[in-house]
């Protein structure tokens, strides 16, 4: 009887290791803040979420590192925006030989030209900056929430529900507060072009001097069109965004004579406990701003 209980606890002890890691929540990876955001209202803490380009951190052009690669190449799930937005984060993928499930968030929607002209700077033949129109991010929702579905991960479609029902109400709060701008008002100057797909879906229209990268060097040519526009137009909305350098933007308003009414995000969420820690606080701190601005 002795032997037998010791075979049995040896044999419980062989299979320990086995049985932890078959029960370890599985690895997701996504390429930005915003993304990752979206990413964990779906996963929940049914997976263990990682975020390479986290917040306050321009995604645009980001440099991965090996521990990135390493986390990529344990990974049950990949996540991306596409449209060129993050192509550092296709070469990681690449370069960590990848075999898990991949989400390209962006798949499936129209997408809008990205501009073009002096001082512009494209990813691509589209503009990436789908999550502005949160019409748009409920798409996400919904790829994030198949490429879930295919690792069984419980409860996913209770949470993708959930969120989505938040975004639609914070869809119909955006167009309310618009709403109580008169259509003369509703332009807001903003530090680079990452905005197109909010000003097409609520009705703002977006002067910059940058093109759709932080990267982007506006011309002079540019800034005084700009400076004659704000001038002619009295525009009041003037706003610097978290990923820019505020210097072109400083100098432009200086010589407009308006005054920069705060920080926009755009591209990256806040740290924790900034005023846009999370997708749905980034849209309504926005927003708030916007609205005042315009408003003169």
């Amino acid at each position: 009887m002795l032997l037998y209980n010791a075979r049995m606890l040896r044999r419980a002890l062989l299979f320990t290791p086995a049985l932890a890691l078959a029960q370890a929540p599985p690895a997701i990876v996504a390429s930005f803040s915003i993304l990752g955001d979206l990413t964990r209202q779906v996963v929940g803490a049914d997976a263990t979420l990682h975020v390479i380009a986290g917040p306050d951190v321009d995604a645009h052009h980001f440099q991965t590192r090996p521990s990135h690669i390493a986390t990529l190449r344990g990974a049950a799930m990949a996540v991306r925006n596409g449209w060129g937005f993050d192509n550092w984060f296709n070469r990681a993928v690449q370069a960590a030989n990848f075999t898990g499930v991949m989400v390209t968030a962006t798949d499936g929607l129209p997408p809008r030209a990205a501009p073009r002209g002096p001082g512009t700077h494209a990813h691509g033949p589209n503009d990436p900056h789908a999550w502005q129109d949160v019409s748009a991010a409920r798409h996400y929702l919904r790829q994030i929430a198949a490429g879930a579905a295919r690792l069984n991960l419980p409860g996913t479609t209770e949470r993708a529900t959930a969120a989505d029902a938040r975004l639609a109400a914070l869809d119909t709060w955006v167009r309310a507060q618009i709403a109580t701008v008169p259509e003369a008002r509703r332009v807001v100057l903003t530090s680079h072009d990452a905005f197109g797909y909010f000003g097409a879906a609520y009705g703002v229209r977006f002067l910059a001097p940058q093109g759709v990268s932080t990267q982007a060097e506006p011309s002079a040519q540019g800034i005084a069109v700009l400076i004659r526009q704000v001038r002619a137009q009295n525009i009041t909305a003037v706003f610097m965004e978290n990923m820019t350098n505020p210097a072109t933007l400083n100098r432009l308003a200086q010589e407009a004579g308006v005054a920069v009414r705060g920080r926009l995000y755009a591209d990256a969420l806040s740290a924790a406990g900034g005023p846009a820690a999370d997708y749905e606080a980034m849209m309504r701190h926005n927003v708030t701003l916007m609205v005042a601005a315009m408003r003169g």
